[in-house]
């Protein structure tokens, strides 16, 4: 088990021995308080960019469920016709490419696994940078017409002046003791929290439970709050190659039946929750964020099907476009990606999100027409 996995799951169990290490948080809460302040009275220099920027982020380390609110947000602002383009430091790329423009044939080992999961499904013209402002340069010495641009998982980077700012916080995790790294998981106390614009990521439970609430209160209207949760889509074979002589032709794993859920996300618990309501039998296996599978290390996961999220799909299907591409798969490989499925989900937001997008975007020049349709087929 990896050093990584082992305090993640001290953070989860709010394990005692953490509390040793909080002369450290301390440490680190004075340093990045007095680098905030440092770039806010202008000591240290930060970047503007011509357009404006949207910050999208957390103050928790883990999954928030970011990826997929920028992947909604995205949809929704080209529905309405805003030439938006989307930055990321590309963490897990290669830095000496950087920085790059991602394509729809970039591989995650070189711009990172989230923004290409970003650009196969939204087509969104990004760049991915450490440097923010170069990310920034890049995307618009090819995209000049762009009005907006989201940063995704830039609320620490204060180099980076921003006209908007969302911070996700996923209200079934919450926020396990409450202090900063390492004691805790949070990145910033919670005070930055106040008057921030919050979106609070809420699990399906919950929202099921607020569903029922309103009914049975005779469908009192619904609390104006900006609230997120994932939406599981049907499931995917992960892999299908036109190069097959047999197409695979595997059918979705039925509900009651038994999975391995493989997760290299911030938060895999949440992905098992989900499988877990949808009535699967799951056989959990975390591993640390945006880690690197080999084929063969999926080998051992045998017997069942093996159900894995769109992020950690990016990395395995580059994987198998690597390995055939130099020989044909193996029997075993052939019998490996027939039990591949992906879970896809989708980020439903309340219309107080939209609302209040609306009227951040307006303040900024940029004019959303309002449209009821649009908003319910986001959410």
């Amino acid at each position: 088990m990896s050093i990584e996995t082992t305090v993640t799951r001290a953070w989860q169990r709010q394990a005692a021995w953490l509390w040793l290490l909080l002369p450290i948080s301390w440490l680190y809460g004075l340093i990045t308080t007095i680098r905030r302040y440092a770039y806010k009275v202008g000591v240290l220099s930060s970047y503007r960019a011509p357009v404006p920027v949207m910050v999208i982020g957390n103050i928790s380390v883990g999954g928030s469920g970011k990826t997929p609110l920028i992947i909604a947000l995205v949809d929704y602002l080209q529905d309405q016709g805003i030439k938006v383009g989307v930055i990321s430091r590309g963490y897990g790329g290669d830095t000496s490419q950087m920085p790059a423009l991602v394509r729809d044939t970039s591989l995650p080992n070189v711009v990172g696994d989230e923004p290409c999961l970003i650009v196969n499904m939204t087509g969104v013209a990004m760049a991915v940078c450490p440097n923010r402002a170069q990310a920034i340069t890049t995307l618009l010495e090819t995209y000049p017409d762009l009005q907006l641009i989201i940063a995704d998982d830039g609320l620490q980077h204060y180099a980076l002046q921003r006209d908007i700012e969302w911070i996700v916080v996923d209200a079934a995790r919450g926020f396990g003791n409450k202090q900063l790294l390492p004691t805790g998981f949070l990145r910033e106390p919670m005070s930055r929290l106040k008057g921030a614009n919050v979106i609070y990521h809420k699990s399906l439970e919950a929202v099921a439970a607020q569903t029922r609430k309103r009914q049975k209160d005779n469908h009192q209207p619904q609390v104006n709050d900006q609230t997120m949760h994932l939406k599981a889509d049907d499931m995917q074979l992960l892999w299908q190659s036109a190069s097959f002589d047999n197409p695979i032709n595997s059918k979705p794993p039925k509900k009651a039946s038994k999975v391995h859920a493989v997760s290299g996300i911030g938060y895999p618990q949440r992905f098992f929750d989900t499988l877990n309501l949808l009535g699967f039998e799951v056989i959990g296996h975390p591993y640390p964020d945006h880690y690197d599978f080999s084929l063969a290390e999926l080998l051992q996961y045998s017997d069942y099907p093996i159900v894995v999220t769109t992020k950690d799909a990016v990395k395995i299907r580059a994987l198998l476009l690597k390995y055939t591409a130099e020989q044909a798969l193996t029997d075993e490989y052939i019998e490996l990606v027939s039990r591949l499925w992906v879970l896809p989900v989708t980020a439903v937001l309340s219309d107080s999100c939209y609302d209040r997008l609306e009227q951040q975007l307006k303040q900024v020049g940029i004019q959303i027409k309002k449209s009821k349709d649009t908003k319910a087929n986001n959410g």
